[in-house]
């Protein structure tokens, strides 16, 4: 056999190099009969594999002859993912949706089941796992249910919460420190908190017998000294001839209101002159005393309004002139000169402090002021500050009271 000859057709040569008789044939013949024969095998191929063959030229057997996959678009790639997160979607809903269904002593059982020791391989949330085929419950929870069982979880958690912060002691330090600021705001400044509360309480009780309806008509009334006012309803017991000192000041407004007689203006009701009467608009609330606010109203006083004052068992009626604020140590603004018979009311202000001092002049119009008795000789004490509270706890500990 001619090594030459290695196509597949190369048996067919050699069996045709040969005619019938033992006459051998010209090599032209002979490549004419081959390629025949080997047009006759291609034909019969093309036949089994529809036509479909390899080119002439291509003589390797292992030649691959399939037509490359197309590549993929980008709508096959989109139907593609969506496909899977179809999937996906369906696989965890119903998980969730069976775990869910279960009791969790039914959760605890499985997860114990899970859980492998050793070499074994423990299963996860990511490993795969069997799709669990759910059971349709006769009643599916309602949007409303489940948002209960949200909020009782949630409540159960800040519950817990709740109990662990009570348990801890972090915070003890800080409640601590936050009541002693708060305890001592308030002995501090008690005063401001109290005055504004009890300037909208009346801080006095009107006895009906002491109303007056006739200013001009002269009353017999008791021989207890009182001062009556009956626009911010006060009706107050009065001290005279009390000491200018700030600590017999501070006794006698205890009781009532105080007389302050000044040299110059130490006059009485009836008589010609100044009478100076001090009392409190609001004060430490650790003071004993009923009337540490009877004057928390008095800067409501304007001029024309009405006071009465009851002294030996008679009722003098005064009429409001002039308001003004002075400083504490202003106490020439008591002393002046007059031919007219005076009442002069003092207190602290602004509320709730003794910053500065309130007064409130007003005039007698009854009885006849010009049948009113004669001032009084100068017996009354130098001073130089008009009385105002007694102070704070913690100024009365450490000083600097008024």
């Amino acid at each position: 056999m001619n090594p030459d000859n290695s196509d597949p057709d190369g048996g067919m040569r050699d069996m045709q190099a040969q005619p019938s008789g033992g006459v051998s044939k010209t090599p032209d013949e002979a490549k004419v009969q081959q390629s025949a024969a080997a047009d006759v095998i291609r034909s019969q191929i093309d036949g089994l594999y529809g036509g479909q063959t390899q080119p002439a030229e291509d003589t390797n057997p292992y030649h691959r002859t399939h037509n490359p996959h197309p590549t993929p678009q980008a709508d096959q790639w989109k139907e593609y993912h969506t496909a899977w997160q179809n999937y996906y979607q369906k696989y965890y809903e119903n998980y969730y949706t069976a775990q869910a269904a279960k009791n969790p002593v039914q959760q605890i059982t499985e997860k114990s089941n899970v859980e492998t020791t050793g070499n074994e391989k423990k299963e996860g949330y990511f490993s795969h796992q069997p799709e669990v085929e759910v059971k349709e419950t006769p009643e599916e929870l309602s949007n409303d249910q489940a948002l209960l069982e949200l909020r009782q979880k949630l409540l159960g958690r800040v519950q817990e919460s709740a109990s662990k912060i009570r348990k801890s002691r972090h915070f003890v330090p800080i409640i601590s420190a936050l009541a002693v600021v708060l305890i001592f705001v308030f002995i501090q400044y008690n005063q401001v908190i109290t005055a504004n509360v009890m300037a909208y309480v009346s801080p006095g009780s009107i006895d009906p017998q002491n109303i007056v309806v006739d200013p001009t008509n002269d009353n017999a009334v008791s021989q207890d000294p009182r001062l009556i006012i009956p626009k911010i309803n006060v009706d107050v017991p009065v001290t005279y001839d009390v000491g200018t000192d700030n600590a017999s000041q501070m006794a006698a407004m205890a009781n009532g209101l105080a007389h302050f007689p000044v040299a110059g203006a130490s006059s009485h009701p009836g008589e010609i002159g100044n009478t100076v009467l001090a009392g409190h608009s609001s004060n430490d609330l650790f003071d004993t005393g009923d009337y540490k606010f009877i004057f928390a109203q008095l800067d409501k006083m304007a001029v024309g309004d009405t006071i009465y004052a009851n002294y030996k068992g008679k009722r003098y009626t005064y009429v409001v002139t002039q308001t003004k604020v002075v400083q504490p140590t202003d106490v020439s603004a008591l002393v002046y000169p007059t031919t007219k018979p005076i009442l002069t009311l003092i207190t602290c202000t602004p509320l709730g402090t003794a910053l500065n001092r309130l007064l409130v002049t007003a005039e007698q119009v009854s009885p006849d002021p010009s049948a009113a008795a004669a001032a009084p000789a100068s017996t009354g004490s130098a001073t130089t500050a008009i009385p105002g509270d007694s102070g704070t706890l913690f100024e009365k500990l450490f000083g600097g009271g008024n």
